[in-house]
């Protein structure tokens, strides 16, 4: 039995939901906590400490204080070439994003550029594994945590990837 431990976070795009297991972050997200049911063989316990350092760094994320996050990862939601992918995107460094393909041709897998968006959609640990760096080659593409695009945007200009629009003032 997997026991996980959530905290949720404010953050300026959105409340944020942790949760953490004995090994280390296994999801995160927008809205209510995420559903783990049917994944994992789990019981959710109530530690403030097994959240404490992924809480803390979240904060100092935005806070624009960390670059990198520490915080352990749990991949066990994920396998073959998706986790293959999201651990190639979770080495791309902050400030910078890549295209699709590009991300394909990083990962080493066989999976085409339209399946990445697909596997961006599904990232069960968006922002520590960061989605939002990846683009379209024509513009920002799509995204599916927080208020969509906007959200991409605004953690892409945080990050100093984009330059502030009018909106950030």
């Amino acid at each position: 039995m997997t026991t996980v431990a959530f905290a949720e976070v404010p953050t300026p795009v959105g409340p944020f939901v942790l949760a953490v297991t004995e090994v280390g972050l296994v999801a995160s997200g927008w809205g209510p906590r995420p559903s783990l049911a049917g994944r994992l063989d789990l019981a959710e316990v109530h530690d403030a400490d097994r959240t404490a350092f992924a809480v803390a760094e979240l904060n100092a994320y935005f806070a624009g204080d960390l670059r990198t996050f520490e915080t352990p990862v749990d991949w066990r939601l994920v396998s073959g070439s998706r986790l293959r992918v999201l651990q190639a995107l979770h080495r791309v460094p902050y400030g910078t994003a890549v295209t699709y393909g590009e991300l394909a041709r990083l990962s080493g897998s066989s999976v085409p550029a339209r399946g990445i968006g697909s596997i961006m959609g599904s990232n069960p640990i968006p922002i520590i594994v960061p989605c939002h760096r990846v683009i379209a080659g024509n513009g920002l593409g799509g995204f599916s945590g927080g208020e969509g695009v906007e959200t991409k945007r605004r953690l892409l200009t945080h990050e100093g990837y984009l330059q502030p629009t009018l909106l950030d003032l």
